[in-house]
């Protein structure tokens, strides 16, 4: 009997701490990485229940697959600002294995939306049209912390951006605003950073 009652209690136990795992209120990290392009980024993490997070993300990335509106300009930093939904599907799972979330590590799915504007790109030639695009990409990732302060993730996706092309763009042809146009492409997704959570 006195065997039956202690699995009893360690089952509730388990069931509440696995039904009290829940993305972090709030907090800021930096970020460094590489997959489709390279970049730093900043960005905070918060929570909107749960098993959902808000990233909202500002930085500064050379994007391999920017297309041919950039072409023949060498390695190119532009700015970057994305919001991020992320719903983080196994939190609970891992929590009641007694496997570290904090600071969100887990698995997750999002659709990320990302706008890069035309405000600089810093080492582009001055006769180069700066131009505008933005992206949305549904993506899956994993998250991870080391120790205490640091992370790792690891992301993919496949998405869609519009290139919003200006007139008297050089590479393009385009002479005048007239002519002004956008341009579709499906992109593919990768990042791999590494963190450091304040």
């Amino acid at each position: 009997m006195k065997k039956i009652i202690i699995l009893l209690i360690l089952g509730f136990n388990l069931k509440a701490s696995a039904q009290e795992a829940s993305v972090e209120k709030s907090f800021f990290s930096l970020q460094a990485g590489i997959g489709s392009g390279v970049g730093i980024w900043i960005y905070n993490e918060s929570k909107l229940s749960n098993s959902i997070a808000f990233r909202s993300e500002l930085g500064l990335e050379n994007d391999f697959t920017v297309g041919d509106h950039y072409s023949d300009t060498g390695f190119i930093l532009q700015p970057v600002l994305t919001i991020e939904p992320r719903y983080y599907y196994n939190l609970a799972k891992r929590n009641s294995r007694g496997k570290n979330i904090a600071k969100n590590s887990g698995n997750y799915l999002s659709i990320r939306t990302s706008y890069h504007p035309d405000w600089f790109v810093v080492n582009l030639n001055d006769n180069v049209t700066k131009t505008a695009d933005m992206a949305i990409i549904p993506t899956w990732g994993i998250k991870r912390q080391i120790r205490s302060h640091f992370t790792y993730e690891a992301a993919l996706g496949l998405g869609y951006r519009i290139v919003y092309l200006k007139a008297n763009y050089t590479n393009g042809n385009i002479q005048n605003v007239d002519d002004a146009q956008k341009r579709n492409q499906y992109i593919p997704y990768l990042r791999i950073g590494f963190g450091y959570t304040f």
